[in-house]
Order: C-alpha cells, then structure tokens, then sequence
C-alpha cells in the first residue's frame, strides 16, 4: 500500500508542476472562449434590437410615402439615418424617400438622398439602382455630363443592360443620336435574351434609324411601343426599381416620372395615362415599395 501511495503521491506532484506550467495558459484560453461567446450572443441581442427599431422608422417612412406625407417621411428619415444608418432599413427607406421627395418638386432633396445611399456602406445592388435613378434625374435636369459620368461608374455585369439603355436614353436627350444607337445595341446584347424588356430598347433604336446586330435583334413582333408614345419619340424606360426615373416622354423630351394615372411596363417603361405592355407587371412609378427591374429596391429586407 505504501507503494501505491507513493506513486499516487508522484503523479500529484506531476500534476501540480504542469499546472503550475501550463494553469494561466489554459485558464487564460478558457476565459477569453467565454468572453468571445458572451461577446457575439451580445452583438447578435444588439443587432437585432436595432434592426427592430429601424423596421419601425422604416414603416413610418414608407406610411408616409403612401400618403405624400413628405414631412412625417423626412422626420421619419432623419432619426433613421442618425441612429439606424448601418441597417438595411436605411438604404431602403432613402430610395422610398428620394420619390417622394421628386414628385413633391424637391429634386435636390432626391438627388440628395440618392447620392447618400451611393456613398454609404449599403448593399451593392441598392447602390447600382441609386446610380440608374440619380442618372435619371440628371437627365430630367439636362445635366447630361453629369449623367453619363455617374453612368460610368464601375457597376455589376448582371446590370450592364440597363446602365448601357440608360446610357441612351441620355444620349438621345443630349441630342447624340448616333453615340445613343451604339449603347442601344451594347444594352440588346447584354440583356437576357428572354427579357420582354428588350422589346423596348429594341423600338428605341428602331426609332433612331439604327438596326440591332443579328443575335442582340429582338422579335419585330414584339417590339411594339406602348400606349402614349407617338411616332418618332424615342421611349424612356424607368430606372430599375421604377422610382425616380424619367419614364414619362412627352414630345420628344424626357420630363418627370409619371405616377398618377401611369403604369408601368416591363423594365418600368411608363407614359403618362398609358397601361401596361405584354409582360409587363404594372406599379406606379416612384409608388412607395414598388419596384420592377433587376432587383428589388424597396422590399424591407428579412430582421
């Protein structure tokens, strides 16, 4: 038994000395696993605490765009921004903001709002619909430099097609005819084969005189321009998201977006009075919430 009692005697003291080597080391990588797990459970709580209340600020936002509230809508925005700006909530409600603001006759303020999202930290594909809508709006003031510039920015492949329509749609404003033809054909070609959307960058370059390649050409068929277009002007399809965009043409030049009595086409094409095309799933332009084009601008997205 003395034996025994030994050897358990040494293993103890066996124990204690790599304890004593190795006890801080191990206790310091126990301490800091918990404080990391502390740590994210905290984040995850402060999360979505915030994107609770920003969904609150949010929906005022968006009350208030339905209602052509602009002032509840501004308010709405101004708390949203300052203490939700990192949320999603926030591009969003900006670009909800920024019609309202246009069809109230404050295009500064929707330029402003439009540049904010551009310039904050908000998903890529909210700041690619930001850029076609302030181009929109540059256009609608004749600033046709600063359009195409904005235009120029680096952009995602899956949107070239309608930053290439948009590019047109500038140019012909601009007076630039046979630059415009060219971004008709370059926005065929990059556009899904299937896209009704097509049909009508393909009646805008018909209407110039141009003719699309042979595999960007879309069914004449189908190329049919919609309702309120008269021949030889040239069709302005709306921003992708389908708020402030020039999607209203009346002769021949490119005014404010139509929503009262408009409806949009396929891509977001809108004429004042007008209905939809074929294909098309009609949504008043600029309307709170309302979107058609390659992504989804003003859904709220998940908490």
């Amino acid at each position: 038994m003395a034996a025994y009692d030994l050897e358990e005697q040494e293993q103890l003291e066996d124990l204690k000395a790599w304890w004593k080597q190795w006890g801080n080391t191990i206790s310091g990588v126990i301490i800091a696993v918990c404080v990391g797990v502390i740590a994210v459970q905290g984040w995850r709580w402060w999360t979505a605490q915030q994107t609770e209340r920003a969904s609150v600020l949010y929906s005022a936002v968006a009350t208030a765009a339905r209602a052509n509230d602009v002032a509840k809508a501004k308010d709405a925005m101004t708390q949203l921004a300052d203490k939700y700006g990192s949320t999603a909530y926030a591009a969003r409600a900006s670009l909800l903001l920024a019609a309202t603001l246009h069809e109230a006759g404050d295009k500064a303020g929707a330029k402003a709002q439009l540049a904010s999202v551009i310039d904050r930290d908000s998903e890529p594909e909210l700041k690619e619909i930001a850029r076609l809508r302030l181009a929109a709006l540059l256009m609608d003031d004749k600033q046709y430099d600063e359009a195409l510039r904005t235009l120029d920015a680096r952009h995602d492949e899956a949107f070239a097609g309608v930053y290439a329509d948009m590019r047109g749609d500038v140019l012909v404003a601009a007076g630039r005819n046979a630059e415009a033809r060219t971004a008709y054909q370059t926005a065929l070609a990059r556009l899904d084969p299937k896209s009704p959307y097509r049909n009508y960058v393909q009646v805008k370059l018909d209407t110039l005189g141009g003719a699309a390649t042979a595999d960007a050409a879309a069914p004449s068929s189908a190329a049919v321009a919609p309702a309120g277009a008269s021949a030889g002007t040239p069709l302005q399809p709306g921003a992708t998201g389908g708020i402030a965009s020039p999607a209203a043409v009346t002769g021949g030049s490119a005014s404010a977006p139509a929503r009262t009595g408009g409806t949009a086409s396929t891509g977001g094409t809108a004429s004042t009075g007008g209905t939809a095309s074929t294909g098309g799933t009609a949504s008043p332009t600029g309307g709170s919430g309302g979107s058609s084009g390659p992504a989804t601008s003003n859904a709220a997205p998940k908490k």
